[in-house]
């Protein structure tokens, strides 16, 4: 891993989970990490319960667009985390992957996102004390 691990959040729509993983990392993990997130089927917005949820925890997701997974994506990251998107991630040699099993918040009210939400900040989290070294921990 580089001194700036890249890592690439992939769920099917991009526009609740990997969007609200991806919120989360850049909020905790400010510059000392590069964030990507895509969807083997990408909507066209986010999820507006997901922009609520993450609104009640200070981060503004509302502008960011859903985008489709990319090769490319896959190869410039160090760490893939898939979250209910099958076998639709190519797998490269080398990098670390890990799949999350979360609910999704597609169609779903405030009151179900909230634990949703609050579960993706923990694993997040956990996530940096894995991937920054020492002494660059938030």
């Amino acid at each position: 891993m580089t001194d700036k691990p890249t890592v690439l959040f992939v769920c099917v729509h991009n526009a609740g989970r990997s969007q609200m993983a991806a919120g989360y990392l850049r909020a905790l993990g400010g510059d000392r990490v590069e964030v990507l997130s895509a969807g083997s089927a990408p909507k066209d917005q986010i999820n507006p319960v997901a922009v609520e949820a993450m609104a009640e925890e200070g981060i503004d997701i509302a502008g960011n667009t859903p985008k489709v997974l990319t090769v490319e994506a896959v190869k410039e990251s160090d760490v893939v985390i898939t979250m209910g998107c099958g076998d639709a991630c190519p797998i490269f040699p080398g990098k670390r992957y890990e799949d999350w099993e979360l609910d999704d918040p597609a169609g779903q009210g405030i009151d179900a996102v909230r634990p949703i939400r609050d579960e993706i900040r923990r694993r997040i989290e956990t996530l940096i004390d894995e991937i920054l070294p020492e002494g660059q921990a938030a």
